[in-house]
């Protein structure tokens, strides 16, 4: 039986008058690679909010790893949980390095500087991110790929046990989509990191998924492994288009055909 990694239970939002959580319960194993999917509104990215602890909620209860969320200082959430929300703010005179290095501030003291251990963390997360040849680099003269492979690196220099993005495609060509995908599929696979992404392209997650959430009104709607959550049925009832998915080269993929027909539409 495998370890859960994130726990939530009966978690409620609400802003102003609208009630954007009605009551999410779920699980996420360790070393799974999960994906919240739904159309726009749906309170995707307020639930990522939440877990990571930059949102209250109004009720609900929230483990990782098995202990209270509210339980956590802020540097030992840190060290478990590191989150890239999908808007990045980058100081205009960072190298990429430095960058990478803010990663390392949950194990450091104001009167410590950098350790050879802290260095060491850092040249091993930009390898693994190909990134270690930008380091000398600005990171606001990067590119959008290399830029968001920058931030992963920094994610990763947290040495954390789980890993949430929120859009980490948005803005990116499909060139450099597949490419941030691939490497965060590496690292759920070969070093067992838990990955919790927020995507709105359905081949993406029904390619890199091991488990899909999907959010409707405030609630989990459908969850479960890829192909039974995205089937035809399920595409045109989410987000009201006519798909066909089809198996290509061992992979699976959504052809979308067009909208749904109404039957109300046009008459009078």
């Amino acid at each position: 039986m495998k370890n859960v990694a994130i726990e939530i239970k009966d978690v409620r939002v609400t802003f102003g008058k609208h009630e954007v959580l009605k009551g999410i319960t779920a699980q996420i194993e360790q070393g799974s690679m999960v994906t919240f999917l739904g159309r726009n509104g749906c309170g995707k990215s307020t639930l990522l909010k939440v877990v990571t602890a930059n949102l209250k909620p109004d009720n609900g209860h929230i483990e990782i790893t098995g202990r209270a969320l509210k339980s956590f200082k802020t540097n030992e959430m840190a060290q478990e949980v590191a989150f890239l929300p999908q808007v990045h703010e980058i100081p205009r005179d960072m190298t990429a390095e430095e960058l990478v290095a803010c990663g390392r501030y949950p194990y450091q003291h104001w009167w410590s500087g950098v350790s050879t251990h802290d260095r060491e963390v850092i040249h091993e997360v930009m390898e693994k991110t190909n990134t270690l040849h930008l380091k000398d680099r600005l990171a606001v003269s990067l590119s959008g790929g290399e830029r968001q492979r920058v931030w992963i690196a920094m994610a990763l220099a947290q040495e954390p046990k789980i890993l949430l993005l929120d859009e980490p495609t948005t803005y990116l060509d499909i060139c450099h989509q597949l490419e941030v995908l691939e490497l965060v599929s590496s690292l759920n696979q070969k070093e067992n990191l838990t990955v919790v992404m927020v995507l709105h392209d359905i081949n993406q997650a029904i390619r890199y998924s091991s488990e899909i959430f999907v959010l409707e009104d405030g609630i989990i709607k459908r969850h479960g492994a890829p192909l039974d959550v995205l089937n035809s049925e399920a595409v045109a009832d989410i987000f009201e288009v006519d798909a066909d998915v089809e198996v290509r080269k061992g992979k699976p993929s959504i052809i979308i055909n067009g909208l749904m027909t109404r039957n109300n539409e046009n008459k009078v």
